[in-house]
């Protein structure tokens, strides 16, 4: 196999912020095993930094009323404290991750990145035909916005299988059965160093 052009391709890092990892947050909306991914999405990101892929920052960033959120999670802000809103330490990346100059952040209110986002217009005017993806949480944000770009047809997609997560290991393994169902790439992280 011939080695992916990384001019071509962005890595998104999708919501690894405090309220979704970090436990003692006590946030509702924490992802069991995101802590746990913490290591290898660090990694990751300083390999594509280092072939020069196109490192974009995918966040939940909310009104602390919640009238930007589902409605299905307004009551977690009827107090005006809900998880990841704008400003408050739950919306900020965990410690180790850093938006650095040349990356890219995007803040989004649903679970895909594509969605009433500028995210598929910003990746086409930079040439982007290939997504990495990293991050929580595997069955909501992972998978919505993996189906959203193979619908758009990106010409590969990749999902790094430890670099993602989910509440339990089986419904992790379980979505990450169903990308790779729709041509969706899953390596482990030392599988993708190795391309």
């Amino acid at each position: 196999m011939a080695a992916p052009n990384w001019s071509e391709t962005a890595m998104l890092v999708i919501d690894m912020q405090n309220d979704f990892v970090l436990p003692e947050t006590r946030s509702p909306m924490i992802v069991a095993g995101g802590e746990a991914i913490v290591p290898s999405v660090i990694q990751a990101v300083a390999i594509a930094r280092e072939r020069g892929i196109l490192v974009i920052w995918v966040v939940r960033e909310h009104d602390p009323l919640g009238r930007d959120v589902e409605l299905f999670r307004r009551h977690f802000y009827s107090d005006g404290k809900g998880p990841t809103v704008k400003g408050c330490n739950g919306a900020e990346l965990v410690d180790g991750l850093v938006i650095k100059d040349g990356d890219y952040k995007l803040v989004k209110t649903r679970f895909s990145a594509f969605f009433a986002t500028h995210l598929h217009s910003l990746l086409q005017s930079c040439g982007i035909k290939s997504l990495v993806v990293v991050g929580v949480q595997t069955p909501n944000c992972i998978r919505q916005t993996v189906f959203d770009a193979v619908a758009l047809d990106y010409h590969h997609v990749t999902v790094i299988e430890d670099a993602t997560a989910a509440a339990t290991p089986q419904i992790h393994h379980d979505n990450i059965r169903d990308m790779k169902n729709i041509g969706v790439a899953t390596p482990t992280l030392q599988e993708w160093l190795q391309l």
